[in-house]
């Protein structure tokens, strides 16, 4: 049984989809994560009818839903 942290930590320099409380999705490459689930992610852009490019990005832990594996 793997913990979450082990399954994000597999993720590092993957592309992942955060999913905020804000409802967006945000695209980028997992760079690094701490234990409260602050990532950092580079080349990030949100997902929508129109495509925003953020560049890199810190979210932090508390405003996200859920995150998933990219395509």
């Amino acid at each position: 049984m793997q913990r979450p942290l082990d399954v994000l930590g597999s993720s590092v320099d993957k592309t992942i989809i955060v999913k905020t409380k804000l409802g967006e999705d945000i695209v980028g490459i997992l760079k690094a994560f701490d234990s409260h689930i602050n990532i950092w992610l580079d080349e990030a852009k949100i997902q929508g009818e129109k495509e925003i490019k953020l560049g890199k990005v810190l979210i932090r832990g508390d405003n996200i839903v859920y995150i998933s594996p990219g395509k």
